[in-house]
């Protein structure tokens, strides 16, 4: 039998009941402020369109979804909602996930030749925060929200540990030339300790500021804006790597996958490079 629960008709008793115990509830789960922040946005999407929470609104709501987002935001909002419904112990099941196609080729990469390009623009302008904020991306595979955290102690340690939420750790390797780079440029600013990356108001830079900037920088230099932004460079790192040393075990390790099937989209090409090859070869 389909279990309706019946909320508040007030926004305000929702927000303040509801709302603020699933995120206190998120926050005891060590999810990341970003998860957070989407999680309880979808939770409160899904009741300002229905104030009854039931199988068929649930239902509803996933059409609605469908109607308005793409497949990867419409599973994020249900994993959201899910979660939700077992917080609150909600007896009638979940709303089931979309299947998404997985593309055959890998796209949004910023070329190496462009990355080439790219820092030695940043260089030749001075703009040594941006020129190392991408080097470090694509020389360490790092996320930007672990980017952020990077101490000048760590880049005399020559890597990072990085803690996920479920406590599991992985290391974070500064190559040798990027570490002796980086001190200097850390000594020419008399930072002995701290965040390597700051704003201009001398506070540890954003992940949001970096995007925000990178696109700025794409458009200066004539890069395409869709293959300079943070992720861009992680996959760059991981698509060098893998060109160079054919473990994708260790790749995955040094990315962070809980699986390695996750790892194996870097042994596909960019759609750029497949049309590429079919120019060069196909000639009948």
């Amino acid at each position: 039998m389909d279990c309706h629960i019946n909320f508040p008709d007030t926004e305000n008793d929702l927000s303040s009941e509801l709302l603020h115990g699933f995120r206190e509830h998120l926050i005891f789960q060590n999810m990341a402020p970003s998860t957070v922040q989407v999680y309880t946005y979808a939770v409160h999407q899904f009741f300002q369109l229905y104030r009854t929470l039931s199988i068929n609104h649930l239902q509803l709501y996933k059409v609605y979804l469908l109607e308005h987002y793409r497949p990867q935001t419409v599973n994020l909002r249900i994993r959201a909602l899910n979660c939700f419904l077992e917080f609150i112990q909600y007896p009638d099941g979940r709303i089931s996930m979309i299947k998404i196609q997985q593309k055959t080729y890998l796209d949004h990469v910023i070329s190496e030749g462009d990355y080439e390009y790219l820092k030695k623009c940043l260089l030749q302008d001075e703009k040594y925060l941006y020129y190392f904020i991408i080097r470090y991306m694509a020389a360490t595979g790092a996320r930007v929200s672990e980017l952020v955290q990077i101490q000048v102690h760590d880049v005399r340690s020559g890597y990072r540990d990085i803690y996920s939420k479920d406590n599991k750790a992985r290391r974070l390797y500064i190559p040798k030339s990027l570490k002796e780079a980086s001190l200097i440029w850390l000594d020419s600013l008399n930072r002995k300790k701290g965040d390597i990356f700051l704003n201009r108001f001398g506070s540890r830079i954003t992940p949001g500021g970096i995007r925000t900037q990178l696109k700025k920088i794409a458009f200066q230099y004539h890069l395409n804006p869709q293959v300079v932004y943070p992720h861009s460079f992680r996959h760059r790192f991981a698509k060098s790597f893998i060109e160079r040393c054919s473990d994708i075990s260790l790749l995955s390790d040094l990315l962070g996958h809980e699986s390695i099937e996750t790892t194996r989209i870097y042994l596909r090409r960019t759609s750029t490079e497949q049309q590429n090859i079919i120019n060069n070869i196909v000639d009948w």
